[in-house]
């Protein structure tokens, strides 16, 4: 789908045809962005991380590739964590930043961009972001109240307060193994 260059209103691009088509679009700051298309690695990723919070008892519930409408962006995390109260009940997006936002950096993907998604998110209310970039074995930890931590290795990785989960960065790097789960 190609896009006009005109500015278009987060209304107008909410209305778009085809946004939700694969890679899905994105509207940040008044401008319209296709997702890159995922890698494997990007693929495993998102897999084992929607599947193990999944299969933690909580009232939380991962979702890949959920459209968030913010105040002025509409965003699609890689994975969005969301409290069972704030599931909707219908088949809309989500009004509102999810609970936990987890971005998987793409090879051909802007960091500042995959940052500014996420700072848009703990803007309106999302308590936790993590950037997962498999290149350099790097997790980058953001808060709303706190500065950013890189964390690598054995770093024990923080999780919203309501979950029992305790994983360290090469946990999550070592399903991208074969025949890791």
């Amino acid at each position: 789908m190609t896009l006009a260059a005109e500015l278009l209103t987060l209304k107008e691009f909410i209305h778009l045809p085809n946004i939700e088509e694969s890679p899905a679009w994105e509207f940040l700051d008044g401008v319209p962005c296709q997702k890159p298309m995922p890698t494997i690695y990007h693929s495993r990723l998102q897999k084992w991380l929607v599947a193990t919070i999944d299969n933690l008892s909580s009232p939380y519930e991962a979702f890949p590739e959920l459209r968030c409408v913010l105040s002025h962006n509409s965003v699609v995390p890689d994975v969005a964590v969301l409290h069972q109260d704030r599931v909707p009940i219908d088949n809309e997006p989500l009004n509102g930043a999810p609970d936990w936002v987890i971005e998987i950096l793409s090879p051909d993907q802007s960091t500042t961009k995959v940052i500014a998604k996420i700072q848009s998110c703990l803007t309106e209310g999302t308590k936790l972001g993590w950037l997962i970039d498999s290149k350099e074995k790097v997790i980058m930890v953001f808060w709303s109240d706190r500065p950013l931590a890189l964390l690598k290795d054995q770093a024990v990785l923080p999780v919203i307060s309501d979950l029992e989960l305790l994983l360290t960065v090469e946990q999550v790097f070592d399903c991208l193994q074969p025949n890791q789960k």
